[in-house]
């Protein structure tokens, strides 16, 4: 096992199988470009374009220079396969539900509740009505803004 800085040993990667299922572990979500110098911004939803990934599934999203709020529209039956990145995500409803296999744990999250996914944790989601989430990833995710995210295409 390689060595960092401080003699410490490395994190081991997610590996790519997890208890006989198949899981998608996102390489590259943390940007490797030096962080843009913080700016302040006005920004209506209306402005930023929805992409449409799929025919259930859109977003748009704004970075900032270390967090990226993205704003998420799931049809009823969407499901995001299951997936981990190095982000930490934080996950608001603010209208319709989710229903999240995370940590050998099937939530339901519903309108007005947030949901907390540290990095490298493995989950799956099922919109189980029409939903509109936000959700909050520290740092921004450089595969999305880098269109890298066939899992969701």
């Amino acid at each position: 096992m390689k060595r960092t800085e401080g003699n410490k040993k490395a994190r081991k990667a997610p590996t790519a199988r997890s208890a006989g299922t198949k899981k998608i572990v996102l390489k590259g979500t943390v940007s490797k470009v030096k962080p843009r110098k913080g700016e302040l911004r006005h920004v209506p939803w209306s402005s930023v374009p929805v992409e449409q990934l799929n025919p259930l599934l859109g977003r748009h999203f704004v970075v900032g220079q270390n967090i990226m709020l993205a704003r998420v529209l799931l049809k009823k039956g969407c499901i995001v396969p299951e997936h981990c990145h190095a982000n930490e995500q934080v996950t608001f409803i603010l209208k319709g539900a989710l229903k999240f296999w995370v940590g050998g744990k099937e939530i339901v999250v519903h309108a007005g509740e947030v949901l907390t996914i540290p990095p490298n944790m493995a989950h799956k989601v099922e919109a189980v009505e029409d939903t509109v989430d936000l959700d909050v990833f520290s740092p921004p995710r450089a595969d999305w803004m880098e269109k890298r995210d066939a899992y969701l295409r």
